[in-house]
């Protein structure tokens, strides 16, 4: 398998040209009779970047995905992939892009071989099938039936089989859903081994340790717009909110050498302080120190974060409920 490179590794990106960039939508919009799914989103992203799209049922993220990808009409909106219209350039379109949906139907008498030779020939300038298998660490496996691999061998085949065109753009639909987390490693490398070679990746996924250990930009979707975007670490910063610090006293209250300044942050119960602050360096430098001082042990000393699912789940949950008070007003 490919060499991984660790995202925190990664190069910062370029600011994006006509040559850099890969996607670019802007205003788009789609409807469903009276149903607005898609309400005016623009993005755009670079080449060979990892982007994550992110929403909750209904937020109108599948129907931006099938967009994209040329499977389903906008009713307005620029969109453009590799330059290209996906509902108008079909042929030229389709032969430059990867879809790796999140299950596929294949046949399971058919080897591994014998099923990639058979997408293969579909694509006018194919890449060699072992080459590909290799890629996907499934070489070994070549000569066995479909049926026969385990749900980690598949979901590399069903990857295999969106590589074979040798594609610019790979669009990825939960590509580890179900698997055991020793296959979700081997395709998380597997997915940085593509980016290192250039392709640019969308994801789709709701494993948010896979969108933090994968993804260079998150957009995350709801009631038809995107509410949110940036590298993890822009989200972390914008919408992270106040850290938790906690540990415990072998005391019955706080001691009166407590620092002072931190007492109005401090909550006291059961032998176990909590400390909720937007900056906790100059926090854990003081409690340190005058632990240390007075010889006073911290137990279990813990610093946490929200997550980025927490996040997720704070700004789909209020963006959703501001967008039902916008479409059902109070009498």
């Amino acid at each position: 398998m490919l060499h991984w490179l660790e995202r925190a590794q990664r190069s910062p990106l370029p600011s994006a040209n006509d040559h850099d960039v890969a996607i670019d939508v802007a205003d788009l919009r789609k409807s469903y009779g009276g149903l607005e799914a898609v309400r005016g989103i623009s993005l755009t992203i670079r080449r060979g970047e990892t982007y994550a799209l992110l929403g909750p049922n209904g937020a109108g993220k599948t129907s931006t995905i099938e967009i994209l990808e040329g499977y389903r009409r906008r009713d307005s909106g620029m969109v453009r992939v590799l330059g290209m219209d996906p509902g108008a350039d079909q042929r030229a379109f389709r032969q430059r892009i990867g879809i790796v949906l999140q299950s596929t139907a294949l046949e399971p008498e058919l080897t591994v071989r014998e099923t990639a030779r058979a997408f293969a020939s579909l694509y006018p300038k194919p890449l060699a099938v072992d080459e590909v298998l290799d890629m996907v660490d499934l070489t070994s496996k070549r000569d066995q039936r479909v049926r026969s691999l385990s749900g980690g061998q598949q979901r590399r085949l069903d990857i295999a089989l969106g590589l074979l065109g040798n594609p610019e753009v790979i669009f990825l639909d939960e590509p580890t859903t179900g698997l055991d987390p020793e296959a979700r490693r081997k395709i998380w490398q597997l997915i940085g081994a593509l980016t290192e070679r250039g392709r640019t990746i969308l994801l789709s996924s709701h494993h948010m340790e896979e969108v933090d250990a994968l993804a260079d930009r998150i957009a995350i979707m709801v009631a038809g717009r995107i509410c949110a975007e940036g590298t993890p670490q822009d989200l972390q910063e914008a919408f992270g909110g106040l850290t938790e610090i906690r540990f415990g006293l072998d005391l019955t209250e706080l001691p009166d050498t407590y620092p002072a300044p931190l007492r109005p942050v401090s909550t006291f119960r059961r032998g176990m302080v909590l400390i909720k602050v937007l900056n906790p360096t100059p926090i854990l430098a003081d409690i340190t120190n005058w632990s240390f001082r007075q010889r006073i042990t911290l137990r279990n000393l813990t610093v946490t974060r929200p997550t980025l699912e927490d996040i997720y789940l704070d700004l789909t949950r209020t963006h959703s409920a501001a967008a039902e008070s916008r479409e059902n007003p109070a009498e």
